[in-house]
């Protein structure tokens, strides 16, 4: 038996940063650009604000960028405020490095494909292996322990047994978080 179950975004992340105003280090972004210009040069910024005092950041998107340099439909994009765009730079690991900014993505993702009844002990008939194959619809670290008890509706403290018991196995490691796609098989 095999199934297939995808990692979705539900909402940006939340974006982990020191606040300038406040001791809290969260901020939220609304998807929206602020987009100056300097003579033939562009700064394009991401707006983000803190989740206690509400206080604006910029996450910096384009920094002195000649103007003939940016291609016409990502500057369309950023002054429509598109929130695909907002999430697609959010992932870009150069974006997040020239800022010095983390994500936080708990509760910003759902898996879909999963299904409740299916559980290990009555899922499949006894002898059977429950193949799955896990794709990720955006870079979204994520431990697979926590994906498995989620699809399988399981504790993870399960989880983990069955991985010690040789039950659960798969090519990648399935401690700590992975951002990839991969599968495991469940055996009975």
């Amino acid at each position: 038996m095999s199934k297939n179950w995808v990692v979705v975004p539900t909402c940006p992340p939340i974006v982990l940063r020191r606040c300038h105003r406040c001791p809290s280090g969260r901020f939220r972004t609304s998807g929206k650009f602020r987009v100056n210009a300097h003579h033939k040069l562009l700064d394009a910024w991401l707006l983000a604000r803190c989740t206690e005092c509400g206080d604006t950041t910029k996450i910096t998107v384009l920094e002195r960028v000649t103007v003939r340099s940016v291609r016409p439909d990502l500057l369309n994009l950023l002054h429509a405020n598109d929130a695909s765009l907002a999430a697609e730079l959010l992932q870009d690991p150069a974006v997040r490095r020239r800022n010095r900014l983390a994500l936080d993505w708990d509760g910003a993702w759902r898996l879909d494909g999963s299904s409740g009844p299916d559980r290990p002990e009555g899922g499949a008939p006894a002898g059977e292996a429950i193949e799955v194959a896990v794709r990720f619809a955006a870079r979204i670290p994520v431990r697979p322990v926590r994906l498995i008890a989620e699809g399988f509706r399981l504790p993870r403290a399960e989880v983990e047994r069955l991985i010690v018991r040789g039950k659960l196995v798969s090519a990648v490691r399935l401690s700590g978080k992975l951002a990839h796609d991969f599968t495991f098989l469940l055996k009975h």
